[in-house]
């Protein structure tokens, strides 16, 4: 099974997060498939950056996102335009 996912990266007590589509068997900071972006909690309001395209794709060939990552790209709109893209095939 195929993840969406945090990497951590940066120092520590400095968290960085780069948005990874891995196996699900992989370690959580070892081999990805692909990066299709980023998040930092650490300035206010907090930096997300994710390649719609690329999260669409991977979505819609069954690629499932973690809780975490779900909350993140409900933020940056990906799942609605997953749901109207979704929409737009059934009319």
């Amino acid at each position: 099974m195929v993840k969406i996912r945090l990497k951590r990266m940066g120092a520590k007590k400095r968290p960085f997060y780069r948005i990874v589509v891995a196996d699900a068997r992989a370690p959580r900071d070892g081999r990805f498939i692909e990066e299709i972006g980023y998040y930092d909690p650490i300035p206010d309001p907090a930096t997300i950056k994710v390649n719609l395209e690329r999260a669409l794709y991977w979505i819609t060939n069954g690629a499932q996102p973690t809780e975490t990552v779900r909350s993140l790209f409900r933020k940056e709109g990906v799942m609605k335009a997953l749901a109207e893209r979704r929409a737009g095939k059934s009319s």
